[in-house]
């Protein structure tokens, strides 16, 4: 397990972070000094460990939990990890999804498997929905939609762009599977024009190695300039001035 963190500093720091981790996901919560004689450091040394990984919101410093044979003084504080730091840790999801959507496909082809896309993209523009103000202009339903979306995970921002809006997704739960059965992104992609109540293009995808999930929203041009017709052509004259 490798923990990704803001730190500048060498690999050997990293690695130590790691272990360090890897101790309080084993045992449960540790306290500093056990830390430090499991891992044979200083105090000093592991502290400086467990204040960075608790600043990435990695670990959490909290009271232990009473046990009867406590004795007196006030116990050291302990550090757990927090959802981010489980979740930073290997996990067997990916492939149970993959192999779950294989196996339907192989059992119900590949109707099963788009009905299934639906049904959760169906899930998802529910989630989105209520903080989407149909009454909004185009432009504010997406950035509302970039905000719920974030808030269900997707870490998403929106960007002008000439002839619209584009909704950049930097992160994507479902990459990993989607990568392998596209129906996902593609009923995603119809569960956002059914949130947005417009036509939508998808330009990117994590899922196919671009580095955003990228969705174009366009945006009619308002303040279009109005047509003006062209002149007539001048009519033949007898010579004659007009009156």
């Amino acid at each position: 397990m490798k923990i990704a963190t803001r730190s500048t500093q060498g690999g050997g720091l990293d690695r130590t972070r790691d272990a360090v981790a890897r101790l309080v996901l084993e045992r449960g919560p540790q306290s500093a000094a056990a830390l430090a004689q499991t891992l044979g450091l200083s105090a000093a040394a592991i502290r400086r460990h467990l204040d960075a990984l608790v600043a990435e919101g990695l670990l959490i410093e909290r009271e232990p939990r009473p046990t009867p044979s406590r004795g007196r003084g006030r116990p050291a504080r302990v550090y757990a990890l927090t959802d981010a730091g489980r979740a930073a840790f290997p996990h067997g999801y990916d492939d149970l999804a993959s192999t779950a959507l294989r196996y339907l496909r192989d059992t119900g082809g590949d109707r099963a498997v788009t009905d299934f896309a639906e049904h959760r993209a169906s899930e998802l523009a529910q989630a989105l929905q209520p903080q989407v103000d149909q009454r909004a202009d185009l432009e504010a339903r997406a950035d509302a939609l970039a905000g719920s979306l974030s808030a269900n995970g997707y870490a998403a921002t929106t960007e002008r762009a000439s002839a619209g809006v584009q909704i950049c997704q930097h992160h994507c739960p479902v990459a990993h599977v989607a990568a392998q059965f596209p129906q996902l992104c593609e009923a995603e992609t119809r569960a956002f024009e059914r949130v947005l109540g417009t036509y939508v293009q998808r330009l990117a995808t994590i899922a196919h190695g671009d580095g955003v999930c990228t969705t174009h929203v366009p945006v009619r041009n308002a303040a279009a300039p109005a047509v003006v017709a062209p002149k007539a052509p001048p009519t033949a004259l007898s010579g004659r001035p007009s009156l």
